[in-house]
C-alpha cells in the first residue's frame, strides 16, 4: 500500500525541497552548499513520513501476528518505522535551523535576558 508511486514521490520530494531551500536562500552561498545534504534529507524523510502514516492509517498501529500455533499482536512494522524516522526527521530539522542565524528581535531579547539575569545577581 503506498501513497504515492514513485514519479509522484519524487515530486513531492522535490516540492519539500524548493520549500526548504527557499527558508534558506538569505544564507551565504557557501552555507547553502553545506546544508544541501541535510535538506534533501529532510526533503525525503518528510515525504517518506507521510507515506507511513497513511499506511498507519490505513492500517493501525498493531497487527495480529502468526507464529506457529501462537497468534497474537504487535506493533505494525509501520510504526517502528514511523517512530525512530520522526526522530531522525527531527534532529535534522533542527541543524538545519541552527544553522540560520538569529533576527535582530530574537538577540535583543536574548540580550534583555542576560542583563535581567545580570541585574539579578548579587
Amino acid at each position: 500500500m503506498r501513497l504515492y508511486d514513485p514519479v509522484e514521490k519524487e515530486k513531492q520530494r522535490k516540492k519539500e525541497m524548493a520549500k526548504l531551500r527557499k527558508l534558506f536562500r538569505a544564507l551565504p552561498k557557501e552555507r547553502q552548499k553545506a546544508i544541501e545534504g541535510l535538506v534533501q534529507e529532510a526533503a525525503w524523510m518528510r515525504v517518506t513520513l507521510e507515506e507511513t502514516r497513511y499506511i498507519i492509517d490505513q492500517e493501525g498501529p498493531l497487527e495480529w501476528f502468526e507464529q506457529g500455533s501462537q497468534k497474537f499482536k504487535r506493533e505494525h512494522p509501520a510504526t517502528k518505522t514511523y517512530s525512530a524516522m520522526i526522530n531522525r526527521y527531527t534532529s535534522v530539522c533542527k541543524q538545519l535551523f541552527d544553522m540560520v542565524p538569529a533576527t535582530d528581535d530574537a538577540k535583543k531579547a536574548e540580550d534583555d535576558l542576560i542583563a535581567f539575569v545580570k541585574q539579578a545577581k548579587p
